[in-house]
């Protein structure tokens, strides 16, 4: 019972304190957010560029202490997932850039990316989701605004209205600390908006609109946002199997007493 309501608190608070950065938040998932291996003279995922935005590690630390010390050598997750994971000894910042997507990706660079994971097409689409909550730094999408090409332009596949907007935000191509919603009107709320908003040709990152380049994908991303029942389903099964990537068993790893740091 104690453990399940941790599992409610930890949702909650991460809910909360990613709203500022949840479009990373499958990153956080991705490497069970607790970044291992500290090595002498070596950066850690943690510290890697594009995890640099993340926000709320304090409160997952602590929401961990309060657990360990309830259900010591506990491993939690945020929903239901297969058992018999072990957290990793190892951290390279390294190899979260090697693993982690640009947001500057066309579609086959995501497609290809997806696959060396044993992702499908569909999981792309449906986490892609993701960018429905939460915001975008402005140095992620300011080239599609002022300078795609190099000769001052915005990108085609952006929404002129939508690119005005967006200009109210993201003042010039130097400007590095602007953030936006990165789902417009909807930025606060999981739902399935993200695909609305897609269609429109008002999706913030060069990333978001490559779905809409090929097929298969642009008929998810319809079928997605006509039904938030389904996204939610659908969300939560890419989720599970991304969980499996890696995964480490037996004694293989150690389960953590404290998420940043290999146990002593």
């Amino acid at each position: 019972m104690r453990l399940h309501f941790f599992r409610q608190i930890i949702f909650c608070c991460i809910v909360c304190t990613y709203t500022y950065a949840i479009g990373n938040m499958i990153r956080v998932a991705m490497h069970q957010y607790c970044w291992i291996r500290q090595q002498l003279r070596e950066k850690t995922e943690k510290t890697a560029a594009p995890n640099l935005p993340l926000e709320g590690f304090d409160v997952i630390e602590e929401i961990k202490t309060q657990l360990e010390e309830t259900c010591p050598g506990s491993k939690t997750s945020l929903w239901k997932v297969l058992t018999g994971r072990r957290d990793g000894k190892i951290s390279i910042a390294s190899e979260a850039l090697a693993n982690l997507i640009s947001p500057f990706s066309n579609f086959n660079t995501l497609k290809k990316g997806f696959e060396k994971k044993s992702l499908t097409v569909h999981d792309l689409v449906v986490l892609s989701g993701a960018h429905t909550i939460g915001v975008g730094h402005c140095n992620l999408f300011r080239k599609r605004l002022y300078n795609f090409t190099g000769n001052g332009d915005a990108g085609p596949s952006l929404d002129a209205e939508y690119a005005a907007f967006l200009k109210t935000k993201c003042l010039n191509l130097s400007d590095n600390t602007s953030i936006v919603g990165m789902d417009r009107d909807s930025s606060l709320s999981f739902d399935n908006h993200y695909f609305k908003q897609l269609k429109l040709n008002q999706g913030l990152f060069q990333s978001d609109a490559a779905l809409l380049t090929d097929n298969e994908a642009a008929n998810i991303v319809e079928e997605l946002g006509a039904n938030s029942d389904k996204y939610f389903s659908e969300f939560a099964q890419s989720m599970k199997r991304m969980g499996a990537i890696g995964v480490l068993t037996g004694s293989s790893g150690e389960i953590r007493k404290k998420c940043n740091v290999v146990n002593s």
